[in-house]
């Protein structure tokens, strides 16, 4: 079965620009033992206009619009369809980087999605794109959406994309809310969709094997509705990392915030859950495990991403703030320090094996305070993460953007700042759950301090060192 799609020329998008260079990173924080790596590509893409639907372009942050094969990185990006109404009123666009530029290849024909549409490539196959259209109306809220896979051949991207229907168990009932996770194991070929159930809050399950047929598999029920889930596919083992997304539940802290915020929307993230499963093929997710919380200290728990190593073990990164506001902390926790932390978390056969915070706010005089992080898989095997946050340069507290290699125990990296000149507040990477193989390369695709600017950055890893 083919999707109907045109092409759209570059003519017919919003402002385009670049600016290539190479710089080194700047060891001048608490990093000069820390990795070298030159800042290759720094440019923008294109720009966005908002939609004004609840979803911007990097609103899927649990699953990547952006992954490399080889030589080449290809990115999904929404449009917004001018005068079209919300909530369904954006489309995907399928865009390739060679060896010096962006080209558009190819963009939905109509205005008929929320969300982002996360991208998963396979090594030695084609690109696929998971996207929701609406069975709508235009102009419906809250209805009903047709979850497809979109497969494009990697060498004729504008060509007819063929259309893949995920198989669901029973009951399923998919909306504009997706909230859903896409994997790839780029080298085995195989894909894992998670779509929520705007019903129960339930996560339904699809599978396709290497052999391009789709399965059902099951649900997986949260102790709480949890949303924006890092998915991740390999050697048969699937694994998922979610953050409770339900509104305030204590009545005391919901109208304090309400007289200081002015705001009616109060959804809190505050439980962070994982589950897996050894062998997607034959067992089922095991019960979710609680691998934090803040929900008794009124805190914020971001889920960042999820590494499996080559033993199994689920490497969990996250962003954790004991108390969100300090008008909240003032009342209800006197005298307790506003902290943050990046944490990493590594899971094996359903248990915690180690936590280990790798920086925290406040970092004193000279180091490194985070905001947002990412995994980074090197050639070698080595784990990064990738951060942004502020370090101490001339005397000053900068923003910017920081590299780290994770050692082995319980030491913390030392970061090093990447030479960006316009440094990402949020951002994707080519991860493996994107079907990305392992690279000296770091892909980076977001927002910087010149929005509504969608930016790409690329970085080279040059040499690891002790």
């Amino acid at each position: 079965m083919k999707y109907n799609l045109r092409i759209t020329s570059l003519l017919c998008v919003a402002v385009w620009c670049c600016c290539c260079f190479s710089a080194k990173c700047d060891a001048g924080t608490e990093n000069r033992e820390s990795s070298h790596c030159a800042v290759e590509v720094e440019e923008v893409v294109t720009r966005y206009a908002p939609a004004n639907n609840g979803a911007g372009p990097l609103w899927c942050y649990g699953s990547t619009v952006i992954a490399r094969k080889t030589d080449d990185v290809f990115l999904s990006i929404i449009e917004t369809g001018k005068d079209v109404p919300p909530l369904c009123n954006t489309r995907w666009q399928l865009w390739h980087r060679s060896s010096d530029s962006w080209e558009m290849e190819q963009s939905e024909k109509d205005y008929r999605q929320r969300e982002p549409c996360p991208i998963a490539v396979f090594q030695r196959g084609p690109v696929f794109l998971s996207v929701n259209p609406s069975t709508e109306p235009v102009g419906t809220k809250y209805g009903p959406c047709n979850p497809l896979v979109l497969e494009f051949s990697a060498g004729n991207l504008s060509g007819e994309a063929t259309i893949h229907t995920p198989a669901w168990a029973d009951g399923s009932h998919f909306t504009d809310h997706s909230y859903r996770g896409f994997a790839a194991d780029g080298t085995e070929g195989e894909l894992l969709l998670l779509n929520i159930n705007a019903r129960t809050s339930e996560q339904f399950v699809s599978y396709r094997d290497s052999k391009g047929r789709w399965y059902p598999k099951g649900t997986i029920a949260f102790p709480i509705r949890s949303c924006y889930p890092q998915v991740a596919l390999r050697n048969g083992s699937a694994h998922v990392m979610a953050i409770g997304d339900i509104v305030e539940p204590v009545t005391e802290w919901r109208k304090l915030k309400y007289k200081k915020l002015k705001r009616d929307w109060d959804y809190v993230f505050r439980r962070l859950f994982y589950t897996y499963t050894d062998n997607i093929h034959t067992v089922g997710f095991c019960a979710p495990i609680e691998i934090d919380t803040v929900e008794h200290t009124c805190g914020h728990i971001r889920n960042l991403d999820l590494h499996i190593d080559q033993t199994g073990a689920a490497h969990l990164l996250y962003f954790k703030q004991p108390h969100q506001y300090e008008f909240i902390r003032d009342k209800y926790f006197p005298g307790q320090a506003m902290t943050a932390h990046l944490e990493h978390v590594i899971v094996k056969d359903g248990k915690v094996l180690s936590r280990r915070t790798l920086a925290e706010r406040p970092g004193g005089p000279t180091g490194f305070e985070p905001s947002f992080g990412r995994f980074h898989l090197s050639g070698a095997g080595e784990l990064y993460v990738v951060a942004a946050g502020t370090s101490v340069e001339k005397g000053q507290r900068t923003y910017g953007n920081f590299l780290g290699r994770i050692p082995a125990g319980q030491d913390k990296p030392k970061f090093e700042r990447l030479g960006l000149k316009h440094p990402f507040g949020t951002f994707f990477t080519n991860t493996p759950r994107g079907g990305s193989a392992p690279s000296d390369v770091i892909d980076l695709f977001g927002i910087a301090d010149d929005g509504p600017n969608l930016r790409y950055a690329r970085i080279r890893i040059e040499s690891p060192r002790d």
